[in-house]
């Protein structure tokens, strides 16, 4: 229903949208120069204490990290989805003050005024919009980065969501992407010598086709077909007579948080967890079709049919063959317990770097087999069960600190492995315990169960 929707901010909190270019770079211009103003202060204090303080050390003090924040959640669009997604992908990179504010962007949504958002139904609907409805709830139900939901009711009392995107959003993008990046360089997150280029086109790309709702209907509309007769998942239905370019009708979808299910038994939890990866192996595997974007407001949970509702298809893409063999390789490699083969494919296809490999093989190695262990317990694989992370974690540094070494894997593999890794992640969230091996072992020989016994190894 919503993208990355969390809930509803307080009515105090609604904010206009900047939505011309002009507004947009005086935010950012605003931005900047209150950063600049925060590091010549937070510098003259230091220089008077008789420090020599790096750049990015002044770029990343609490006021100017609050200062981003805000602004990043002003502007929404881009530049806010860009922040959500380097505070989930990429926290263990970042300085810990960049990270920890990045993280409130997760939580912090405005929504818009009243004002703005009847201009905006004005021009998708017409000016006597509201005829269309019984009632149409003015305070949103979710906001988040490109757009917020409104609870709907049509005159036969259907009851619908109604996804209303920010103005401004979509003609933003490429500028908002530049600008973050510009910060994280600034930042000295990244370093000069890793080509962005690739990756700053395809978020151009990815976040342009979100702000695309139609797209974005047709894509709910595919999953809905594909999961039809699965009463393990349930996928909206798009309302196509209310759907624009900026906003999208669907049916509205009753379902708890995903994260209320830490709660529940443990056999409600691995059944959950067990659909779920299910999911993301015949999306992979089968579908050639993936929603890439694993973000947990995208999941709700119904207690009731057990039954798991899958919201937000924007961020859906074609899985290219080239890449589900790559993952169907290292899977079998992984099957097989075959270490050497793990890193050697890991290399091939473009997971690992060469030159990290080279230069850190035997830290390479201790994760591999630190993963092999874990992996390999007698029973089900228990999320929960974290010890191997420290390991990893460890291991990693080294890899982390030679930044010269760092890799950029192919754009298709890392948003697949941003969708596996969310989905583990989740996983973990619960402690679920789920039969991995033998369901990726039933995915890599190419069986596609519409519904997955767990037990059947």
């Amino acid at each position: 229903m919503a993208d990355d929707p969390d809930d509803a901010p307080p009515s105090d909190t609604a904010r206009a949208v900047p939505s011309g270019r002009i507004a947009r770079l005086g935010t950012f211009g605003r931005l900047a120069g209150g950063v600049a103003g925060g590091m010549l202060a937070e510098g003259a204090r230091r220089l008077a204490a008789g420090e020599r303080p790096r750049l990015s050390e002044l770029v990343l003090t609490p006021a100017n990290a609050a200062r981003l924040a805000d602004r990043l959640s002003h502007l929404r669009g881009a530049a806010m989805k860009l922040g959500q997604m380097i505070s989930m992908d990429a926290g263990d990179l970042l300085p810990p003050e960049l990270a920890t504010i990045l993280a409130r962007l997760r939580n912090q949504a405005y929504r818009m005024p009243p004002q703005q958002l009847d201009g905006v139904l004005k021009a998708e609907w017409g000016p006597d919009w509201r005829r269309r409805f019984r009632r149409f709830e003015a305070s949103p139900i979710a906001a988040a980065s490109i757009g917020q939901v409104h609870r709907a009711t049509l005159p036969d009392g259907q009851v619908l969501a109604v996804k209303v995107q920010y103005p401004g959003v979509r003609e933003s993008i490429a500028s908002d992407v530049d600008n973050v990046a510009t910060l994280l360089r600034i930042a000295n997150v990244l370093p000069s010598t890793l080509d962005l280029a690739p990756l700053l086109a395809e978020a151009k790309r990815q976040l342009a086709e979100e702000a695309d709702y139609r797209r974005e209907g047709a894509q709910m509309t595919r999953y809905a077909d594909l999961l039809d007769g699965d009463g393990r998942y349930v996928v909206p239905r798009l309302a196509p007579a209310l759907t624009t370019d900026r906003v999208l009708a669907m049916t509205f979808v009753e379902g708890r948080p995903i994260e209320t299910l830490a709660d529940a038994p443990q056999e409600v939890r691995d059944g959950a967890m067990t659909a779920l990866i299910a999911l993301v192996l015949r999306e992979l595997f089968a579908f050639g079709l993936m929603q890439t974007d694993p973000n947990f407001a995208n999941y709700r949970w119904q207690p009731e049919t057990g039954r798991l509702v899958l919201l937000d298809f924007g961020a859906t893409r074609t899985v290219p063959p080239a890449t589900a063999a790559s993952y169907r390789a290292l899977i079998a490699a992984g099957l097989a317990r075959d270490r050497d083969r793990i890193r050697d494919i890991a290399v091939e296809t473009g997971f690992l770097g060469e030159q990290a490999v080279a230069a850190h093989r035997l830290a390479v190695d201790r994760i591999i087999a630190a993963v092999d262990d874990a992996m390999n317990r007698p029973g089900p694989f228990d999320f929960g069960d974290r010890a191997f992370v420290p390991v990893v974690r460890e291991e990693a540094r080294a890899l982390l600190a030679d930044r010269a070494a760092w890799h950029v894997p192919h754009v298709d593999t890392l948003f697949v492995q941003r969708k596996v890794s969310g989905t583990a992640l989740l996983a973990a969230r619960l402690k679920a315990r789920v039969e991995v091996r033998g369901m990726a072992a039933r995915a890599v020989a190419g069986r596609d169960d519409a519904e997955v016994d767990v037990l059947d190894d």
